[in-house]
């Protein structure tokens, strides 16, 4: 298994990254990021990407990611009272509690799950022909820890951040409202150099990043076989 990366970000394309990034913060309670295209949730970076007309998340590779609340059915009404469109309302599912789905204006679909002890950003969901497969996948290239989440759910933590995969084939998450995820690592080009021998063939290949507030050192840009897009990059903190 290969020396667990760090959860940096979600990648969401819309036609307006600054008016996205207000909408994340008076509607969902994210903190402001280093410059206007991004957010907070915790340790966690939502990162607008222009984009005229992304397809929705909901079915595609990057299928949605989740927000954790004390109280999800406060939560979903607060939204819902706001114009959130809620596409499920509460449910409960056994073992994991109560959850909600809502989704934001640009078609990125958001699970509310009910997770006290770990509030803020909690997953992102992947949906893949083969999981088990697709978790060993990840496994031997960015690490992480086998778990189940609650003893129900098979997962992968990086952190405190989990990564689960659905069965079911999906279209690729490009071009999509929730476009990529992203993971760090103190040097990129020498884990571009191990991934490389374990056939992740990059399709950007490792570069400077952009000079504005936030960006990475070095960032580039790879696929798992199932259509998921993923950035790997290089921060001055690490």
């Amino acid at each position: 298994m290969a020396e667990t990366l760090t959860f940096d970000q979600v990648h969401l394309g819309v036609p307006d990254p600054e008016a996205a990034a207000r909408w994340y913060v008076e509607t969902l309670g994210a903190s402001p990021g280093e410059h206007v295209d991004r957010v907070w949730f915790g340790g966690v970076r939502v990162i607008f990407l222009k984009n005229e007309a992304p397809g929705p998340s909901d079915g595609a590779a990057i299928d949605h990611f989740a927000l954790s609340y004390g109280d999800v059915t406060a939560a979903t009404q607060t939204l819902a009272h706001s114009g959130v469109r809620v596409t499920t309302p509460v449910s409960m599912a056994p073992g994991l509690g109560r959850y909600a789905f809502i989704e934001d204006p640009w078609g990125s679909k958001i699970q509310l799950v009910e997770d006290p002890d770990a509030l803020g950003f909690h997953h992102v969901h992947l949906r893949v022909p083969e999981p088990d497969r697709a978790r060993a996948w990840y496994l031997e290239r960015f690490g992480g820890t086998p778990a189940r989440h609650k003893g129900t759910l098979d997962g992968l933590q990086y952190g405190r951040i989990w990564v689960f995969l659905d069965a079911g084939t999906a279209p690729p998450s490009r071009g999509r409202a929730i476009d990529h995820v992203g993971w760090r690592m103190p040097d990129l080009q020498e884990k571009a150099e191990e991934l490389r021998g374990k056939g992740v063939t990059f399709t950007v290949e490792p570069k400077p990043g952009p000079a504005s507030p936030g960006a990475p050192v070095l960032m580039s840009f790879t696929e798992d076989p199932w259509g998921v897009k993923i950035e790997l990059l290089q921060r001055a903190e690490d």
